[in-house]
């Protein structure tokens, strides 16, 4: 076999890799890995490399489970982590791609009938209902439970509203009153699938009994004004980091909006002339709301002194580690553990954001349907949780209880 070499950045790669290297440390570069990560990643890849040279293996044998072959037999650290990044050496995975160089994969097994009825489900979910891939893959698995109990064969003829009482009443057993509220939800729009495909004689989505729920049991809960302003001061604005931090919990505190809507954030969406931002809601709705200054001005001291130069993404907000690339929907709710940890207050979700200004609208006044507006419900019953945060309104409408005189 013809030894190819290749020297990059001070790091000597030889075997069945060398002739993508170039390319490989481009990528990392233009990911934001600092000099010192790249030569040191592209050492990881001479290791690769030498590693399939030594199994005669070329460059089109390499796939994710070639690569994780690989690193099951790299030493650890110290501290059980790894010596060499997955997340980096993957990358060589996308670099071979771009040059054609046909990944070997998995000989995948011909779909069993329920899989292919699940495929078939997603797809639905996806192009008629709008839902997003995240929604659509976990009513899928609820599917493809409910399926594993009542037609493992994926024919739903036979299938009865028993069945599906009986599946619920399963679920309900093991898991709890939210999750098996869910499942309800997801099978209900699996039934319906199934109704309209002709898989099943009726529509059974009714047999899939509501779970009751104490829904008056607790109010819903934002965070004080002291609170917040904690959170804000915990973000060093001084470095690039806590600018798109301070953005972020500004955002979510003043526009109400939901951890995904953040992530999904582009820059193209925000009408710096207008003062508006475009946002990108569940089902694919998109609504324009006003942009408040100081909204406009986090963002904007974000994108001119903390986003990273050069970086390709239209997503506003991204990681401030390499590889560059925009933040998801755990990443945005973990940036608000984060900073309740930094801001020493107890540690809440950043759906708690969304609640406080609900809370705040709700104290000063507002009606229910400018609330509604300002979150985007599509239902007013959603919006009428937040009336009972509202104590003085209620007393002066509650009525007196019997025989309570002097209570």
């Amino acid at each position: 076999m013809e030894r190819r070499k290749r020297r990059v950045s001070g790091a000597m790669v030889t075997g069945p890799l060398a002739p993508f290297a170039d390319d490989y440390e481009a990528k990392l570069r233009a990911r934001g890995y600092s000099s010192r990560s790249v030569v040191c990643e592209l050492r990881h890849l001479a290791r690769l490399s030498r590693w399939m040279e030594e199994r005669r293996l070329l460059a089109g044998n390499m796939s994710m489970e070639r690569l994780e072959e690989f690193l099951s037999g790299v030493p650890r650290r110290r501290d059980g982590g790894r010596v060499c990044s997955r997340r980096a050496l993957a990358q060589v995975l996308e670099v071979l791609d771009e040059y054609g160089v046909g990944v070997c994969k998995a000989e995948e097994a011909p779909a069993s009938p329920s899989e292919a009825l699940l495929s078939s489900f997603e797809g639905f979910l996806l192009q008629e209902r709008a839902v997003t891939p995240s929604t659509a893959a976990v009513y899928v698995a609820r599917a493809r439970r409910f399926l594993a109990w009542c037609a493992p064969d994926a024919e739903l003829a036979s299938l009865t509203a028993s069945d599906v009482t009986g599946a619920v009443l399963q679920e309900s057993v093991s898991e709890s009153v939210s999750a098996t509220k869910l499942f309800v939800t997801a099978l209900r729009s699996f039934l319906r699938y199934s109704f309209i495909e002709g898989l099943t004689s009726s529509d059974l989505s009714a047999a899939a009994l509501s779970v009751a729920r104490p829904r008056l049991s607790s109010l819903p809960m934002g965070i004080d004004t002291r609170t917040a302003a904690a959170l804000l001061r915990s973000c060093d604005r001084r470095r690039p980091k806590g600018r798109r931090d301070y953005a972020i919990l500004v955002t979510l505190l003043r526009l109400g909006l939901r951890a995904g809507e953040v992530a999904h954030l582009r820059l193209e969406d925000v009408d710096w002339r207008a003062g508006e931002v475009v946002v990108h809601g569940k089902g694919r709705h998109e609504d324009r709301l006003p942009l408040p200054n100081d909204v406009g001005e986090a963002i904007a001291a974000y994108l001119e002194r903390g986003r990273q130069n050069g970086a390709l993404q239209r997503e506003v907000f991204l990681r401030a580690v390499a590889p560059v690339g925009p933040l998801t929907t755990n990443g945005i709710s973990g940036i608000v553990r984060c900073a309740c940890v930094r801001a020493g207050v107890p540690v809440v979700r950043a759906h708690r954001l969304r609640h406080t200004l609900a809370c705040q609208l709700a104290g000063a006044g507002a009606p229910l349907p400018a609330i509604a507006e300002v979150l985007r419900h599509r239902a007013i019953s959603t919006t009428a949780e937040y009336a009972r945060v509202d104590i003085e309104g209620l007393r002066a409408v509650a009525q007196p209880w019997p025989g309570g005189e002097g209570r």
